[in-house]
């Protein structure tokens, strides 16, 4: 199906060369367009789907061109939005300013010797077509070189092609241009001038909290965790999503809804893989975790992870609370000593974490299944039962030998911990997958554990007959998000140990379940005292690559900083990853889906509105939100309204849980298509603002609004996308409202328009399939 392309005949200078880029594009990059020719009061648009159109004539042109625009396109696009449109919008005007003609002509010799037909080419020859049309080659200043250009541009067999249809249009802007003095095409009402003031209803801002953030008395105060990632390696973008980011979009969420709100994370950095890691590298398991944790935070910080402190677990704090833990749930009988077998690999002269010893799983048959777990079949084991086992780091087979460890009574703490799981997860709607992962763990029937481990990295254990043992880190893990919050706040008690006040959400991968529902609950339950315990359990499952799974060993995926290295906003990676998050099965990673997001749904959607709206506001505003009542769109404003507060009732109900994350953004893309369908409804446009000023004037309040609105939903998800909707309408940065509110009033001072996305050329596909190892994709 070709795409529909509508332009109206012109009545104005600016008009013809609108129409001259969109179809001369059209031309120009072989596009199946079909051009459709509408009447005087209609406005460009190019129809993509039954779901999705562009406006703007320069997104039109940038879309069409499917190529990625150079530093050159946007410095040309940069002077045709200020420069050349504001000259043309006048209409008087005659030619180009001298400085303007010889700008244009250096930047348009480099462009020309580079890509004569790009983008940006397109849309200043456009703009410089309705000049020259109406006003003769003259118009260019008699800038020689500027001249050859357009006259080299012109003579392009392609780009002639396309002015066959533009110059019928031509004839009908001069005769308009003829009869403007005595019947204008536009308003003649003087702009209303700018006076730099900030007209915003009071009220409805983010709370920025300054100095420590502690729990309040009388408010919501929400604790929120992600599961602390491993330190001897780069995060790959199903790491990224399955804890890191969920709990960044849900604590932005709180933030939004001015709730106060705690989200803490870090680095867990002790344990069997630091302490090979770290021989391996041939460094010691401090320099391997300074290493990795300033990773783990780079990566984090690109990604635009909120963090409101990001730690580590190799602290004297993690000792001290470990320790204490420790102390007193073998003061109460939870913990006993037993000798048990152990596996050691003589090759390198250590005992093996589970983790650490590899072979075929006796349920499935997977050979790679770990010690501890099989993770193709999700069984629970122990390394005595692996068929074949090999240590991971030698392949070597390890050997039998006693050892004495320190273990938690598991099974003396199941009544408890059933006890608290029953409330918890229906209390705190837990994830589907957190409670069958749960819910198995406890209808085997705990079991001891072992706690302590024959290592030197780690937490040493309080007791005089294991001081050469550390505790396992599977044991101090979760006791590191305490810690790291005393490493915030010394105050830290205020948030751990305050269940009436406090809720603490969880966020991580299905594999780390057992830990945050059972042991690390088991662990406060066994001490006695008052816990702040888990109220929400979100679990995603795992996130797969093109048909395969992440590994760095083999070039496979997208890890942390091949995301920044690629070029593309983290907005639009945090946005595909919020949609493709495992909520509640895998989902796979797609190189084309990724692509077709980024141009079908961010940047046709939502940048699509945002710039469309703004840049009408500027030309025909002045920038300032003009004097508006709804009272001027009595047929269409209460159901547009009725439809935004359901939506944005939908979208809290779903958010204030925390569990389907996914539902939310998808909500928020709703509210800018129903926004784009609003300004088509509405035929928002020069007519109606020269015809219908009134109707024109509520069309815009409404939709500046609307954005505004836009800006918090999708806060949570896109933070610095929010920030550049904010910087256009020049305003703080509000709150997820219950219902649809227009706190930007009339006279209120916008900036200028800037694109939000830019298109993605899908060549890339294949090159960043082949770069990253993917597969086909299908």
């Amino acid at each position: 199906m070709p795409l529909e392309l509508l332009v109206p005949k012109p009545t104005s200078v600016l008009q013809v060369s609108q129409n001259a880029k969109v179809i001369v594009a059209s031309a120009v990059y072989g596009s199946d367009v079909k051009v459709v020719v509408g009447d005087a009061s209609s406005s460009i648009l190019l129809k993509i789907d039954s779901d999705h159109s562009l406006f703007e004539p320069n997104a039109i042109v940038e879309y069409l061109s499917k190529a990625k625009l150079t530093s050159h396109d946007w410095d040309l696009i940069s002077i045709e939005e200020t420069k050349l449109y504001n000259l043309l919008k006048q209409g008087e005007a005659k030619k180009l300013d001298q400085n303007i003609s010889q700008l244009l002509s250096e930047l348009l010799d480099k462009v020309g010797l580079k890509a004569p037909l790009s983008a940006g080419a397109v849309i200043v020859f456009g703009a410089l077509y309705g000049l020259v049309a109406t006003n003769g080659k003259g118009a260019l200043s008699q800038d020689l070189q500027l001249t050859l250009w357009y006259q080299k541009f012109s003579g392009e067999s392609r780009v002639k092609s396309g002015l066959k249809e533009t110059d019928a249009f031509v004839i009908v802007a001069a005769a308009a241009s003829t009869a403007s003095k005595a019947t204008p095409a536009v308003s003649t009402t003087p702009l209303p001038e700018r006076t730099g003031e900030k007209k915003i209803a009071s009220g409805l801002q983010m709370n920025i909290p300054s100095g420590p953030i502690l729990p309040k008395d009388g408010q919501r105060n929400i604790l929120i965790t992600s599961a602390l990632p491993y330190v001897n390696n780069v995060p790959h973008l199903g790491n990224i999503v399955g804890s890191v980011l969920s709990a960044d979009i849900f604590a932005r969420y709180c933030k939004a809804r001015n709730y106060n709100t705690l989200f803490i994370c870090g680095t867990d950095e002790y344990g069997t893989a630091t302490e090979t890691k770290a021989i391996e590298e041939n460094v010691t398991p401090r320099e391997l975790c300074d290493k990795f944790h300033a990773i783990h935070r780079d990566v984090y910080k690109w990604f635009q992870i909120g963090f409101d402190h990001f730690g580590r677990t190799s602290t004297p704090q993690q000792t001290e609370i470990t320790q204490d833990i420790f102390l007193k749930l073998n003061k109460n009988d939870f913990l006993e000593a037993q000798t048990m077998e152990q596996l050691y690999c003589t090759q390198h002269n250590g005992y093996l974490a589970d983790r650490f010893v590899e072979g075929t799983c006796p349920k499935c048959g997977y050979e790679d299944a770990r010690g501890d777990q099989c993770d193709n079949c999700g069984n629970l084991l122990n390394p005595f039962e692996l068929i074949n086992p090999r240590c991971k780091l030698d392949n070597s087979t390890p050997v039998k030998r006693d050892t004495k460890h320190i273990f938690l009574r598991l099974d003396k703490l199941q009544p408890e911990i059933e006890t608290f799981n029953d409330r918890a997860q229906v209390e705190g709607k837990w994830s589907k997958n957190g409670k069958t992962i749960t819910h198995n763990w406890l209808k085997e029937g705990l079991r001891p554990r072992a706690i302590t481990r024959d290592l030197k990295w780690g937490v040493p254990v309080p007791l005089e007959e294991f001081k050469d043992k550390v505790m396992y880190v599977w044991f101090d893990a979760c006791i590191g998000y305490v810690s790291i919050t005393a490493c915030y706040t010394e105050e830290w008690q205020k948030w751990w140990k305050n269940p009436e006040n406090v809720k603490l959400y969880q966020f991580m991968g299905k594999d780390n379940v057992p830990f945050h529902s059972v042991i690390f609950p088991g662990s406060q339950i066994g001490t006695g005292e008052k816990w702040t315990q888990l109220h929400h359990l979100n679990t995603a499952e795992y996130l797969q690559y093109e048909g395969g799974k992440f590994s760095k060993s083999r070039n496979i995926g997208v890890f942390g900083n091949n995301a920044q290295e690629i070029g593309i906003s983290p907005s639009v990676w945090r946005y595909y990853l919020s949609l493709a998050r495992p909520e509640s099965s895998d989902t796979q990673f797609s190189w084309q889906e990724f692509v077709s997001r980024n141009n079908s749904e961010l940047l046709a959607n939502l940048g699509n509105f945002v710039n469309r709206l703004i840049k009408f506001v500027n030309a025909r505003y002045n920038g300032v939100i003009p004097d508006y009542s709804v009272d001027s769109l009595p047929e269409t404003f209460p159901t547009f309204k009725d439809d935004i507060n359901k939506y944005l009732a939908n979208y809290n109900a779903t958010l204030e849980v925390g569990a389907s994350l996914r539902q939310g953004l998808e909500i928020a893309m709703q509210v800018s298509s129903r926004g784009n369908q609003f300004l088509q409804d509405n035929k928002l446009d020069n007519s109606l603002f020269a015809n219908f000023p009134e109707k024109s004037a509520a069309v815009v309040g409404v939709g500046l609004n609307l954005i505004y609105l836009l800006s918090a939903l999708v806060y949570p998800y896109m933070p610095e996308t929010s920030h550049g909707i904010i910087e256009q309408l020049e305003a703080p940065l509000r709150v997820i409202p219950d219902e649809f509110d227009m706190p930007l009033l009339a006279g209120h001072n916008i900036g200028k328009a800037k694109y939000l996305f830019k298109r993605i050329d899908e060549a890339k596909i294949d090159e960043w399939r082949l770069k990253y190892g993917g597969g086909s994709g299908q």
